[in-house]
């Protein structure tokens, strides 16, 4: 595909819309109010709006290499507190999706230069877990392992910040961990106990203990 032809599926996407609704793009720009925080990966075949089937509007989207939440990642930490503090969304989704790059290098004995910090942190996943990933033999499987236990642990990064614990609080902000099948197309809940793994982490990270 050239640039020409980006402009011209553009031009294709405006009649479409107008062609639905006339008033589109007067209240496309009359504000926003996502439900959802979208926070996945950058790969280019893992869409955000396409997967989820949702429309323009209804989702805030924050994509970085392996769906990471890093705490000394200004950008991520900028989005995660306009998302929840100012558009107060109620559904924030770390989407991971198999077969994804980022996990895979992180895993191999390589120098990757400047991808070398941020690619640690998926290290660090793989030795929270170590046990349970040296366990699965098959290593296709075992990078699958990782990329859920990935997308676990980048919600536990969430729920320990300020943001989330307290519009968990005012209003029931909810986490949820997901992942794509890139060979089927489907969405998959991991289903997550988020309850059981706060109990085990409360003492520590727990920013407002009235809420307990």
């Amino acid at each position: 595909m050239d640039i020409k032809s980006v402009f011209a599926n553009n031009e294709k996407w405006i009649a479409s819309k107008l062609a639905t609704d006339k008033h589109y793009f007067e209240k496309l720009a009359s504000g926003q109010k996502p439900e959802f925080l979208y926070i996945g990966c950058s790969d280019s075949r893992v869409t955000a709006e396409d997967l989820m089937g949702i429309q323009p509007g209804e989702a805030f989207v924050h994509r970085n290499i392996a769906n990471l939440v890093n705490n000394v990642d200004l950008n991520v930490m900028s989005v995660l507190n306009y998302s929840v503090r100012h558009l107060k969304v109620n559904h924030i989704v770390v989407c991971g999706h198999y077969n994804c790059g980022g996990v895979k290098a992180a895993m191999q004995p390589a120098d990757m230069g400047i991808l070398n910090p941020w690619l640690r942190n998926i290290r660090d996943v793989y030795r929270l877990h170590r046990d349970e990933l040296n366990a699965i033999k098959d290593e296709e499987k075992r990078y699958e392992r990782l990329v859920e236990l990935n997308v676990q642990e980048q919600c536990v990064n969430l729920i320990k910040t300020a943001a989330v614990q307290e519009a968990n609080k005012e209003r029931g902000l909810k986490v949820h961990g997901w992942v794509f099948d890139i060979h089927t197309g489907k969405l998959i809940d991991l289903k997550i106990d988020f309850d059981k793994i706060l109990k085990d982490i409360v003492e520590i990270y727990n920013l407002y203990p009235a809420a307990e």
